[in-house]
């Protein structure tokens, strides 16, 4: 069961988001501690294949965020999408993430994207044991 970090200030956001992954077969954990520090031990702690982080976190920038999840040897591969209301998906990619998407979006679109973005990590993973293995 892939696990998904919800790094989302917005609580009924979290709470609707919570129900919606947990239906679909995914485990879910959200940080209570929004400013980076807290999120970063949450992450180390946790280990999600699939982070769920929005650019706007009343702490702070996502975006700093996920350029300090990065620079971590042990969860830089964790693998991120982000989101906002405003089309910042150049930026949200600059500073590591893996994909965007816009908000409003569709529970669906959400699903969708998060399943493949687990298994292209899954894929990376296959093709880097592979590689060492030559």
């Amino acid at each position: 069961m892939p696990k998904v970090m919800l790094i989302e200030d917005d609580q009924t956001m979290v709470s609707l988001l919570t129900t919606l992954l947990k239906l679909e077969g995914f485990s879910v954990r959200a940080p209570k501690n929004h400013h980076i520090d807290g999120v970063l031990k949450d992450v180390r702690k946790e280990r999600p294949e699939v982070a769920f982080v929005d650019v706007n976190l009343n702490s702070g920038s996502g975006l700093d965020l996920v350029r300090e999840i990065r620079r971590e040897p042990g969860i830089q591969q964790t693998r991120i999408l982000m989101s906002s209301g405003l089309n910042l998906q150049t930026e949200c990619i600059q500073a590591g993430a893996d994909d965007f998407i816009l908000k409003p979006f569709m529970p669906e679109e959400l699903i969708k994207l998060i399943r493949t973005t687990n298994n292209n990590k899954k894929n990376t993973k296959k093709k880097s044991k592979e590689e060492k293995s030559d």
